[in-house]
């Protein structure tokens, strides 16, 4: 049963105050006749939508309760739409109310037809822009296929719209798991090649003894086999783009001979004499340190200046803060459309052990809990059970002012993540009003816009 959408409706008058109650049955009404008590039921119930009587009699200080209680609710939930209900002959203030930030205005004698439109509109109007909001607290990321709410991997995104439209050599570094093929292919989806071949080659899996073969073709005849001409990787991707993965694991004398590709723009197949000119764009990643290769000589120096004209650091899923669940919760759609299941989400406590846990094997490990989980799953809700993760905790520092922060800080995090970054759902799980939480998320430098 589908739950009503709560409709506050601040007014003096008893008559009125049943009247509309009566009228609008298909919405929980909640009933408020003064500005003390509207704050309180805006403060309790959040409501997307609110009918507000703008000629409440003044305060026993002669304050006007219908602008100071728009004024005061806006200040509390800024999303809410207000529409405030005036005199005939009070148009002037009804202007001001949307000066101040009203939804819209209605004049009396009341309409309830015209009404119900208005009020439809508004909840509809709430509506589309919470699904907005929430679309971009999700990811801010415009990669396709790319989900990021951290500020690091907002910066890798960042740098990969800048370098993408160039030819520039790119240069992806990171922990195995952590997406560096993906980065790369949106790189290459980035660049004016998108149109074109993206061709990848994983330098480890390849045999030592076919690796020049494999990136560079050969002849008909070139070697035992050798039955007809066979072009490689690189030609492949000729107008494209070339992606060398595992890069790290290439042996010394192949490396020279890339050199001289990436130097010259030309190769030669193996067991031939013409030079075939190639236009293609090289992409590389490793999880190797490249410059301790260089420093121990089992890496060329030259080759890695060529290869890291720019250069790519993906943090490791521990160091993304805040995008863990995100991610999780996109897995777990993919793998309920992939294997035909219908699991909700995920338990608070297994929210609590995808975020405590340090995921050595990164995106690659979580992709695999989360698909085991969803088959083995029995309820609605995936379980730490389901995950096989543990909810201990993990090792807390000593200084109990900074245990007290890092405690406040994960309790938002936790709190957004588990309301699909909604402020106001996440400010009534903490126990808090929405005033105090923006407060809060200030304090830690915390970026909702991201």
């Amino acid at each position: 049963m589908e739950t009503k959408k709560t409709l506050l409706v601040v007014e003096d008058d008893k008559g009125l105050q049943n009247q509309l109650k009566w009228h609008f049955d298909d919405y929980e009404v909640i009933i408020a006749g003064d500005r003390p008590s509207a704050i309180d039921a805006v403060r309790k119930f959040e409501p997307p939508v609110v009918l507000q009587d703008l000629g409440l009699p003044p305060d026993d200080e002669g304050v006007e309760e219908g602008l100071a209680t728009l004024t005061e609710t806006l200040k509390l939930a800024p999303h809410t739409k207000v529409i405030v209900v005036t005199g005939f002959a009070d148009v002037k203030n009804a202007l001001r109310a949307v000066e101040l930030g009203a939804y819209d205005f209605y004049q009396k004698p009341v309409d309830t037809h015209t009404l119900d439109l208005i009020v439809k509109r508004a909840f509809q109007m709430h509506r589309l822009e919470e699904q907005n909001r929430n679309s971009q607290l999700g990811s801010s990321s415009s990669l396709h296929g790319i989900i990021a709410s951290s500020k690091k991997m907002l910066n890798v995104c960042r740098t990969i719209e800048k370098v993408g439209p160039t030819n520039a050599t790119v240069l992806i570094l990171g922990e195995s798991g952590t997406g560096k093929e993906l980065l790369s292919r949106a790189t290459h989806n980035s660049s004016n090649r998108a149109k074109n071949k993206f061709v990848a080659i994983n330098c480890a899996a390849v045999p030592e003894n076919l690796m020049e073969s494999e990136l560079f073709g050969y002849e008909k005849g070139a070697f035992t086999g050798a039955f007809k001409r066979t072009i490689g990787k690189v030609e492949t991707a000729n107008q494209g783009t070339l992606f060398l993965d595992e890069i790290g694991d290439m042996p010394l004398p192949l490396q020279a001979k890339l050199l001289r590709f990436l130097q010259e723009r030309v190769i030669e197949r193996v067991g031939g004499r013409e030079e075939l000119p190639v236009d293609v764009r090289v992409v590389c990643a490793t999880n190797k340190d490249l410059t301790k290769m260089v420093e121990e000589g089992t890496f060329r120096e030259d080759l890695y200046y060529r290869i890291s004209e720019v250069v790519i650091h993906v943090p490791p899923l521990r160091e993304r803060e805040g995008d863990k669940i995100v991610l999780a919760r996109s897995l777990l759609h993919k793998y309920n459309e992939e294997l035909n299941c219908s699991i909700k989400g995920f338990s608070p406590a297994a929210i609590d052990a995808i975020e405590s846990y340090r995921w050595p094997g990164n995106i690659r490990e979580l992709e695999n809990k989360v698909k085991g989980a969803v088959i083995m799953a029995d309820g609605k809700l995936l379980t730490p059970e389901n995950l096989m993760l543990s909810t201990e905790s993990p090792n807390m520092p000593i200084n109990l002012r900074q245990v007290r922060s890092n405690a406040e800080k994960n309790a938002i995090l936790r709190a957004l993540n588990m309301t699909d970054n909604n402020i106001s759902n996440a400010a009534k799980m903490l126990g808090v009003t929405r005033p105090t939480l923006y407060d809060l998320i200030k304090k830690y430098s915390i970026n909702t816009e991201d």
